[in-house]
């Protein structure tokens, strides 16, 4: 029996499950199956939905990658500052949904999947460019032509952490040691 509305309820659980199912167990190791019991759904409907687990994944980056990106927009909304302008953008990278364990964990294994999955590697690009334009855009009042390379050093070091809140699953991420660690580069280059 078909239930109007119910695709994108499915869809959401299924993404939703995908990150939470690979964040415990921290790679891409996992099967459709478990996936789909997480979300309370058969293997074959996750399958309907998506096709394969790499399909899977990649809808669960985007919607990653586009919750990041209205976190971004909203910190960015009405300020004005260059370093504020940063700072937003610092705060979006390490808050609430785009900062927990399991969200880590997909950036790791979503950086290896880019390796050899041409569609994550494009994904991927378009992430690293929009964050180096916001940055470059946010700091160049201040630094003119050193900005890109400032945004380049920023955006590694967020890639960096990232890692480390992986590597360092005991307690979960730390968001605010986290964002210390790059503001504190920010606050240097700027003064």
């Amino acid at each position: 029996m078909h239930k109007s509305g119910a695709e994108p309820i499915r869809k959401a659980a299924l993404i939703n499950a995908a990150i939470a199912v690979v964040g415990q167990a921290g790679s891409l190791d996992v099967t459709v199956a478990q996936i789909a019991r997480h979300a309370g759904m058969s293997p074959a409907l996750a399958h309907h939905y998506f096709g394969s687990k790499t399909q899977m994944f990649l809808a669960a980056m985007r919607h990653i990658l586009s919750r990041y990106g209205a976190a971004v927009r909203a910190g960015l909304s009405g300020v004005a500052d260059p370093e504020a302008r940063a700072a937003a953008i610092l705060k979006a990278s390490f808050s609430g949904d785009n900062f927990d364990r399991d969200t880590t964990a997909a950036w790791l294994n979503f950086y290896a999947l880019a390796l050899t999955d041409p569609q994550a590697a494009r994904l991927l690009a378009v992430y690293h460019r929009r964050l180096r334009s916001n940055l470059v855009h946010a700091l160049r009042p201040r630094l003119g032509d050193r900005a890109g390379q400032v945004a380049d050093t920023m955006g590694a070091l967020i890639d960096g952490v990232y890692l480390r809140a992986v590597l360092e699953r005991r307690d979960g991420p730390n968001p605010d040691h986290a964002a210390a660690l790059v503001s504190d580069y920010l606050h240097e280059v700027l003064s």
